[in-house]
């Protein structure tokens, strides 16, 4: 009775979130059924004891919810700077996120608040607002500064990938709360040091230990590195990214929860002679470790917390225990921000790769038991093999590409990856204190990216390497995931409705 009750919860609050994603529904009758629903589960708990009728009446209860949750988030834009848009205008405000350093330009969030801004000789107050900064690289924008800048103010349109697919990204930059753009405006710093303590300490040390990679590696070995450890893209030119998307390896210099995963799952093997509660307690530390290295970023903490879930799952095959455990988090991260279950494609691929790691690896482990297991390469490939197949439709979906090489790429790559995160680590680390000390890590990791970027760079090249369907359906997306779920979760769903009370 109870696991119904949750899972109804759960599903109901996201199937409203999803349904308000796509389109309008009225608060008006969101109430109405609300009330009716919570009319009709007093009734049935209370006078007619009907057990399928509180079911019922639960979900739609929660999915009345889940809409009227999106609603409160689906604001509309403050009329006082919607009707400044296309206009030059000024305003002062605070870089609430790390800038992003791209090859041409940095991009700041930018958060303006209450203290007014100024559109010619008018000054108003208007509500907060986050607005998106294209800038010059020739300054030094820090986390935390509060800034004055002048420029003409846009908002976001949605354009053309190089593969046809229509790139949503307005919402891409909604779901971070993002409304509008500007750029290349003057910009003037009018005070440091603003933000967050914690963060901005985070920051700094994640900003020495890149300049110490770059300056013991070099490029583009030290780009690598810096996008492996800590998801660091910035300084990746438009044919290496390219070459990292058309082998499907893009997950490598990203903050995904299987990256996570593969380099905790290389702790506990090396700490396997412990007690299991200590190998998995260390190999949950290296998670965590790891997200504060990125600093504590938003993906990588819900990576951080897949990771944490799928190792768990792994180490002690409790699933079922697990899989309440990761509905139930995707349920909050949704709760906290509804924009991410429909519109954070590193969300839902984070969501997919853990549930093909925790349900289905276990139902193939059986098909690769011919291969040896040292160096933990039974996993390796046993995991990415599950995960490939789990995130191939949504990525054609999605990106309108399909990697044939990604699975040889993988066997090649992925059983160096975790000493390779490791020695990276100690470069970089040891590196702060001693550039001498850290030159032995230094080289080896030079040799061991070396060799990866080898292996993406020549499979990138072969002539099968990437297939594109921009018009990849929908329809047949879904057909294909409701399949992978009667294929895991079949028999549990038919006990969900057909087991007795």
């Amino acid at each position: 009775m109870r696991d119904r009750i949750f899972y109804s919860i759960c599903f109901g609050f996201l199937f409203g979130i999803l349904l308000r994603s796509f389109s309008f529904v009225s608060l008006y009758f969101v109430t109405l059924f609300g009330v009716i629903s919570l009319a009709l589960l007093l009734l049935f708990t209370l006078a007619q004891k009907n057990y399928w009728g509180i079911i019922a009446s639960v979900f739609i209860l929660a999915f009345c919810f889940g809409i009227f949750r999106f609603h409160t988030v689906d604001v509309p834009p403050p009329s006082v700077i919607e009707s400044q848009v296309g206009q030059k205008v000024s305003f002062s405000g605070e870089i609430i996120d790390e800038p992003s350093i791209r090859q041409n330009d940095q991009q700041l969030t930018v958060l303006v608040d209450s203290r007014g801004w100024t559109s010619g000789s008018l000054e108003v107050q208007p509500l907060s607002t986050k607005i998106l900064v294209s800038a010059d690289l020739d300054q030094d924008y820090k986390y935390g500064d509060e800034i004055n800048f002048t420029g003409k103010l846009k908002k976001p349109d949605n354009f053309m990938t190089d593969e046809g697919k229509t790139f949503d990204y307005i919402n891409y930059l909604r779901k971070d709360g993002i409304l509008y753009t500007m750029s290349y405006p003057q910009i003037k710093i009018i005070s440091e040091g603003n933000g967050n303590f914690a963060r901005s300490e985070l920051f700094s040390i994640k900003e020495k230990f890149l300049e110490k990679i770059n300056f013991l590696i070099p490029d583009p070995e030290s780009i690598f590195a810096g996008g492996l450890m800590l998801g660091e893209k910035s300084d990746f030119d438009k044919t290496l990214k390219q070459s990292f998307i058309d082998t499907g390896m893009i997950h490598l210099v990203t903050l995904s929860g299987y990256k996570v995963t593969m380099v905790a799952g290389w702790f506990i093997r090396l700490f396997s002679f412990l007690p299991i509660a200590i190998s998995i307690g260390i190999g949950i530390l290296a998670v965590w470790c790891f997200v504060l290295m990125t600093g504590a970023a938003a993906s990588a903490v819900r990576a951080g917390i897949m990771a944490t879930l799928a190792l768990f799952a792994r180490a002690t095959g409790r699933n079922y225990d697990v899989a309440r455990a990761l509905i139930l988090t995707g349920v909050v991260m949704v709760l906290l921000n509804p924009f991410v279950l429909v519109f954070d494609a590193s969300f839902q691929l984070s969501f997919i790769g853990t549930i093909a790691i925790i349900f289905f690896v276990p139902k193939i482990e059986k098909y690769f038991l011919w291969i040896p297991e040292n160096f933990g390469l039974r996993d390796i490939i046993t995991m990415t093999f599950a995960i490939y197949i789990f995130v191939a439709p949504f990525i054609l979906y999605e990106m309108g590409t399909f990697s044939f090489v990604t699975l040889p790429a993988n066997i090649l790559i992925m059983p160096f990856f975790p000493i390779t995160i490791i020695l990276g680590f100690l470069t970089g680390f040891v590196g702060l204190f001693s550039n001498i000390l850290a030159v032995p890590f230094a080289y080896i990791s030079y040799y061991l990216l070396h060799y990866q970027l080898w292996v993406i760079n020549f499979f990138s090249h072969t002539s099968f390497a990437v297939f594109t369907m921009p018009d990849f359906s929908f329809f047949l997306t879904l057909l294909i995931y409701m399949y992978f779920t009667y294929m895991l979760f079949g028999r549990s769903i038919k006990e969900f409705f057909l087991a007795r009370p």
